[in-house]
Protein backbone atom coordinates (compact mmCIF):
# COMPACT_ATOMS: atom_id res chain seq x y z
CA UNK A 1 0.00 0.00 0.00
CA UNK A 2 1.34 3.44 -0.96
CA UNK A 3 1.88 6.09 1.64
CA UNK A 4 0.02 9.31 0.85
CA UNK A 5 2.06 12.38 -0.07
CA UNK A 6 1.34 15.72 1.58
CA UNK A 7 1.27 18.54 -0.98
CA UNK A 8 1.09 22.30 -0.45
CA UNK A 9 0.60 24.51 -3.49
CA UNK A 10 -1.09 27.60 -4.79
CA UNK A 11 -3.94 26.79 -7.17
CA UNK A 12 -5.71 29.62 -8.95
CA UNK A 13 -4.17 32.07 -6.52
CA UNK A 14 -5.33 30.22 -3.40
CA UNK A 15 -3.18 28.18 -1.02
CA UNK A 16 -4.18 24.51 -1.06
CA UNK A 17 -3.11 21.44 0.92
CA UNK A 18 -4.01 17.89 0.07
CA UNK A 19 -2.93 14.27 0.33
CA UNK A 20 -2.50 12.16 -2.76
CA UNK A 21 -1.20 8.81 -3.83
CA UNK A 22 2.37 9.16 -5.19
CA UNK A 23 1.25 7.59 -8.49
CA UNK A 24 -1.82 9.79 -8.98
CA UNK A 25 -1.66 12.12 -11.96
CA UNK A 26 -2.24 15.83 -11.49
CA UNK A 27 -5.38 15.44 -13.58
CA UNK A 28 -6.71 12.80 -11.17
CA UNK A 29 -5.83 14.97 -8.17
CA UNK A 30 -7.56 18.00 -9.67
CA UNK A 31 -10.72 16.13 -10.59
CA UNK A 32 -10.99 13.51 -7.81
CA UNK A 33 -9.33 15.13 -4.79
CA UNK A 34 -9.88 18.86 -5.33
CA UNK A 35 -13.16 18.83 -7.30
CA UNK A 36 -11.67 21.03 -10.04
CA UNK A 37 -13.32 19.27 -12.95
CA UNK A 38 -12.67 21.78 -15.73
CA UNK A 39 -9.64 19.91 -17.04
CA UNK A 40 -10.94 16.95 -19.02
CA UNK A 41 -9.49 13.50 -19.56
CA UNK A 42 -9.39 12.97 -23.28
CA UNK A 43 -6.51 10.69 -24.15
CA UNK A 44 -4.63 10.30 -20.84
CA UNK A 45 -1.32 10.21 -22.75
CA UNK A 46 -0.58 13.88 -23.54
CA UNK A 47 -1.86 13.98 -27.10
CA UNK A 48 -5.16 15.88 -26.91
CA UNK A 49 -4.62 18.92 -24.66
CA UNK A 50 -8.03 18.63 -22.98
CA UNK A 51 -6.35 18.55 -19.56
CA UNK A 52 -3.94 21.47 -20.08
CA UNK A 53 -3.01 23.61 -17.08
CA UNK A 54 -0.36 26.24 -16.42
CA UNK A 55 2.22 24.97 -13.91
CA UNK A 56 4.73 27.56 -12.71
CA UNK A 57 4.07 29.58 -15.86
CA UNK A 58 4.50 26.61 -18.23
CA UNK A 59 1.72 24.94 -20.19
CA UNK A 60 1.56 21.21 -19.31
CA UNK A 61 -0.71 18.24 -19.83
CA UNK A 62 -1.95 17.45 -16.34
CA UNK A 63 -2.34 13.78 -17.28
CA UNK A 64 1.47 13.56 -17.65
CA UNK A 65 2.40 15.25 -14.35
CA UNK A 66 2.18 13.56 -10.96
CA UNK A 67 0.01 15.30 -8.39
CA UNK A 68 2.89 15.11 -5.90
CA UNK A 69 4.97 17.28 -8.26
CA UNK A 70 2.63 20.16 -7.44
CA UNK A 71 4.26 20.57 -4.00
CA UNK A 72 5.48 24.15 -3.68
CA UNK A 73 4.22 25.05 -7.14
CA UNK A 74 1.76 27.53 -8.59
CA UNK A 75 -1.00 26.23 -10.82
CA UNK A 76 -3.65 27.85 -12.98
CA UNK A 77 -6.57 25.77 -14.19
CA UNK A 78 -9.54 26.77 -16.32
CA UNK A 79 -11.39 27.57 -13.07
CA UNK A 80 -8.79 30.27 -12.33
CA UNK A 81 -8.95 32.05 -15.67
CA UNK A 82 -12.12 34.06 -15.03
CA UNK A 83 -11.45 37.33 -13.21
CA UNK A 84 -13.54 37.92 -10.09
CA UNK A 85 -16.70 36.44 -11.55
CA UNK A 86 -16.13 38.10 -14.93
CA UNK A 87 -15.19 36.02 -17.93
CA UNK A 88 -11.63 36.43 -19.16
CA UNK A 89 -11.47 38.10 -22.61
CA UNK A 90 -10.52 34.72 -24.09
CA UNK A 91 -13.62 33.11 -22.65
CA UNK A 92 -15.81 35.93 -23.98
CA UNK A 93 -14.24 35.69 -27.43
CA UNK A 94 -14.78 31.91 -27.53
CA UNK A 95 -18.47 32.57 -26.89
CA UNK A 96 -18.70 35.46 -29.37
CA UNK A 97 -17.04 33.42 -32.12
CA UNK A 98 -18.96 30.23 -31.27
CA UNK A 99 -15.55 28.57 -30.92
CA UNK A 100 -16.93 25.54 -29.14
CA UNK A 101 -19.42 22.79 -29.69
CA UNK A 102 -19.39 19.79 -27.36
CA UNK A 103 -17.05 21.57 -24.91
CA UNK A 104 -14.70 18.70 -24.02
CA UNK A 105 -11.67 20.40 -25.57
CA UNK A 106 -12.65 23.99 -24.75
CA UNK A 107 -10.99 24.31 -21.31
CA UNK A 108 -7.71 23.01 -22.71
CA UNK A 109 -7.86 25.40 -25.67
CA UNK A 110 -8.58 28.38 -23.41
CA UNK A 111 -5.78 27.50 -20.99
CA UNK A 112 -3.39 26.96 -23.91
CA UNK A 113 -4.40 30.25 -25.51
CA UNK A 114 -3.92 32.08 -22.21
CA UNK A 115 -0.42 30.62 -21.88
CA UNK A 116 0.31 31.80 -25.43
CA UNK A 117 -1.01 35.32 -24.85
CA UNK A 118 0.86 35.57 -21.55
CA UNK A 119 4.09 34.92 -23.47
CA UNK A 120 3.21 36.58 -26.76
CA UNK A 121 0.43 39.17 -26.51
CA UNK A 122 0.37 39.82 -30.26
CA UNK A 123 0.69 36.48 -32.05
CA UNK A 124 0.28 35.98 -35.76
CA UNK A 125 -2.23 33.48 -37.10
CA UNK A 126 0.51 30.91 -37.87
CA UNK A 127 1.86 31.33 -34.32
CA UNK A 128 -1.60 30.71 -32.85
CA UNK A 129 -2.11 27.64 -35.03
CA UNK A 130 1.32 26.25 -34.10
CA UNK A 131 0.80 26.91 -30.36
CA UNK A 132 -2.61 25.22 -30.38
CA UNK A 133 -1.40 22.23 -32.41
CA UNK A 134 -1.26 20.17 -29.20
CA UNK A 135 -5.00 20.55 -28.70
CA UNK A 136 -7.40 18.30 -30.55
CA UNK A 137 -11.02 19.04 -31.41
CA UNK A 138 -13.39 16.83 -33.33
CA UNK A 139 -16.23 19.34 -33.63
CA UNK A 140 -15.22 22.87 -34.56
CA UNK A 141 -12.72 22.69 -37.40
CA UNK A 142 -10.33 24.99 -35.48
CA UNK A 143 -10.91 28.16 -37.52
CA UNK A 144 -13.35 29.70 -35.05
CA UNK A 145 -10.96 28.89 -32.20
CA UNK A 146 -8.06 30.59 -33.97
CA UNK A 147 -10.25 33.63 -34.78
CA UNK A 148 -11.33 33.86 -31.12
CA UNK A 149 -7.72 33.82 -29.90
CA UNK A 150 -6.65 36.45 -32.44
CA UNK A 151 -9.64 38.63 -31.51
CA UNK A 152 -8.81 38.27 -27.81
CA UNK A 153 -5.22 39.32 -28.55
CA UNK A 154 -6.59 42.50 -30.16
CA UNK A 155 -8.96 43.12 -27.26
CA UNK A 156 -8.16 46.14 -25.06
CA UNK A 157 -9.43 44.18 -22.03
CA UNK A 158 -6.67 41.62 -22.46
CA UNK A 159 -4.00 43.93 -21.04
CA UNK A 160 -5.88 44.31 -17.74
CA UNK A 161 -6.57 40.55 -17.64
CA UNK A 162 -2.92 39.57 -18.07
CA UNK A 163 -1.58 37.85 -14.99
Amino acid sequence: MSKKVHVQAKINGQPVEFLCDPRQSLLEVLRDNLNLTGAKEGCNNGNCGACNVILNGVLVNSCLVLGAELDGAELTTIEGIALGGELHPLQRKFLEHAALQCGICTPGFIVSAKALLDQNPDPTEPEVRLWLAGNLCRCTGYDKIVRAVLDAADSPELESARS
